[in-house]
């Protein structure tokens, strides 16, 4: 990478999802600085309507912008992303990329069958960005899609594997087991914690696609092209946390989920 912009990359998300790809992004880009914002004082999105959560991600953007002068935007939320990404790419004076797209490219990569299958939050689903997205790419696949309630609040509660989610996993997924799908994306940033337990149900010959690493070389891309990346001659970059809710908590079951790089967790007030 070249020499260019020093600022932080800011990701946001309802909570603790979006660090699945903010571990891409650290294991990709280690010489960026990165801002993460996990809103758990108002998770979980999904069950919110689709214009709450769209004023909650112009507030967290504007903050992120103003507060932290970040270069780049990550919404690392499936629910932001189906709500206000077109908008935020719209008005915010900095380049802007959600989790869907660059998974619904992998999705349609992935298959061998042409049956594909998403599963989201209930908002996600309910808004058609992903049955938008999978149309746009003209690709000769049929979809099935199903909302999954519940599984972000075992994730949220540091519950991702036990006979809880298995039954609730086996219900949720049903739809998509009788579709015969080949290729599943997992369309909420919470659930490559659950992969295992969502494998089990599916069948291990079911191809799982995160759009975190999808993501993360999206934007290896663009700070590429743009010299917007950090020069690598500053040394590793730094990582910054935020929460609007308990941060202890955060600070505990995060650590647990990225991995040492979250070590301190600043509260955010709006």
């Amino acid at each position: 990478m070249s020499a260019g912009d020093p600022r932080p990359i800011g990701m946001f998300d309802s909570g603790f999802g979006g660090l699945t790809v903010a571990r891409a992004v650290i294991d990709l880009l280690p010489f960026e600085d990165v801002v993460y914002l996990g809103d758990t004082g108002r998770y979980p999105y999904g069950p919110r309507p689709l214009d709450e959560v769209r004023g909650f991600a112009h507030q967290i953007a504007r903050r992120l912008v103003e507060e932290h002068d970040v270069k780049l935007l990550v919404v690392a939320c499936n629910t932001a992303s189906a709500a206000a990404l077109d908008e935020l790419q719209a008005e915010l004076p900095i380049p802007v990329i959600g989790v869907i797209e660059p998974g619904v490219r992998a999705l349609v990569k992935a298959t061998r069958n042409n049956r594909v299958g998403v599963i989201g939050t209930v908002g996600t689903i309910g808004s058609g960005a992903y049955q938008r997205a999978v149309a746009d790419t003209a690709s000769e696949v049929e979809l099935s899609c199903a909302a999954c309630p519940g599984f972000v609040e075992f994730v949220e509660r540091g519950e991702t594997d036990g006979d809880q989610v298995v039954v609730l996993a086996e219900r949720l997924l049903a739809p998509i087991c009788e579709a015969g799908v080949d290729s599943l994306l997992l369309g909420c940033t919470h659930y490559p914690f659950l992969a295992r337990t969502i494998s089990d149900v599916v069948g291990r010959d079911v191809v799982l696609v995160s759009s975190a690493d999808e993501t993360a070389f999206e934007m290896l891309s663009l700070l590429q092209w743009s010299g917007l990346a950090r020069d690598h001659t500053e040394g590793p970059g730094r990582h910054q946390f935020l929460s609007s809710g308990e941060v202890g908590w955060f600070r505990e079951l995060g650590r647990r989920l990225l991995g040492p790089e979250l070590s301190a967790v600043e509260s955010v007030r709006w």
